[in-house]
């Protein structure tokens, strides 16, 4: 196998977060740790645009403790808890522009026996959602944050992607729609693919997964 290729800072820039966040679809997400390597091809991501977008951490010029990871240089990781889950964010756009990606949904490709000792749930109860696939990692804390995928344990590897048959678009989940981007549709998927979070099983793609082979 083709040794892997960490995405670099400059895959988060000069194009929309909306259009990074298409083009993580079919990445891999891995992280590595005494666990050995973990991780799964990405089918689901959010964008979140910064200042003028309501749903986002970093609306109206927010920058707290809480949010100031969003500030950082592109690729720079956010950890943040909601609802006792950690979830994972990566920071788009250039030094001071606080946009990201949340990843929402993954399937799995690698170490998935430890996978399903880090989180005992049937099928694609492992990672279909946010908090899940975080658990499934073995992450459960802050610990990299600030850090860059670019050269931390958690990464996103270029090298070995699929690519979706159609990619669908949506509302952001859990976000408050009666906000004025709260319909906006800036939630990526891979069309038929059974670990995206809350998809219906009769739109599943049992054979090839929503991917072109």
């Amino acid at each position: 196998m083709t040794p892997s290729q960490p995405a670099a800072p400059s895959f988060f820039t000069n194009r929309s977060t909306q259009a990074i966040a298409q083009d993580l679809l079919g990445t891999h997400l891995l992280y590595t740790s005494h666990q050995g390597t973990l991780g799964g091809l990405i089918v689901e991501a959010e964008a979140y645009v910064g200042t003028d977008d309501t749903a986002a951490h970093a609306y109206n010029g927010r920058r707290t403790s809480f949010s100031e990871p969003l500030y950082h240089e592109p690729g720079t990781i956010y950890i943040y808890q909601l609802r006792g889950f950690f979830l994972f964010d990566i920071v788009t756009q250039a030094v001071d522009q606080p946009q990201g990606v949340l990843i929402r949904a993954i399937e799995p490709t690698h170490g998935i026996e430890q996978m399903r000792l880090n989180r005992p749930k049937p099928g694609v109860e492992l990672t279909n959602g946010p908090g899940k696939l975080m658990g499934a990692l073995g992450i459960h804390d802050k610990q990299l944050t600030f850090q860059n995928v670019a050269d931390a344990p958690l990464m996103i590897d270029l090298a070995h992607r699929r690519h979706p048959k159609s990619i669908v678009t949506a509302p952001r989940i859990g976000v408050n729609y009666k906000a004025a981007s709260g319909q906006l549709p800036y939630r990526y998927y891979v069309a038929g693919n059974p670990y995206v979070s809350g998809l219906p099983k009769r739109q599943w793609d049992l054979e090839q997964h929503g991917w072109q082979f």
